[in-house]
């Protein structure tokens, strides 16, 4: 089985994000707490096929090809290392994944981890 290196992605600016945060502060917390036992089932069952729990992204630093360092703003928000069949199987394992459905996570990106 190969790894592939799955990232969550997130518009920062487009509209699931802007409803996550016109929510109280208490009711996303609540939904938080619920999105996470979502998580930790999920986990739990494919807990085979996890390779590197991964985790949250904070904020991004990008340095050019000129040595310059400055803030930058992406759609990663989450990553985690599986491990399947295919390419397509590990993507698979992201479908209905509780980031996209509780969180305002909006897809999942899925690449081969190259040079195992």
């Amino acid at each position: 089985m190969a790894h592939y290196l799955a990232v969550f992605t997130m518009d920062k600016a487009g509209p699931r994000f802007r409803a996550w945060k016109a929510m109280s502060e208490a009711d996303q917390a609540a939904r938080a707490e619920v999105g996470l036992a979502a998580v930790k089932a999920w986990e739990a069952a494919h807990h085979g096929r996890i390779v590197h729990i991964g985790g949250p992204l904070g904020p991004t630093l990008r340095i050019d090809d000129a040595g310059r360092i400055a803030d930058a703003v992406n759609q990663l928000t989450v990553f985690v290392v599986v491990r399947a069949d295919t390419h397509e199987a590990a993507a698979r394992l992201f479908a209905d994944h509780p980031h996209m459905k509780i969180f305002p996570c909006d897809g999942v990106e899925v690449m081969p981890v190259l040079g195992e």
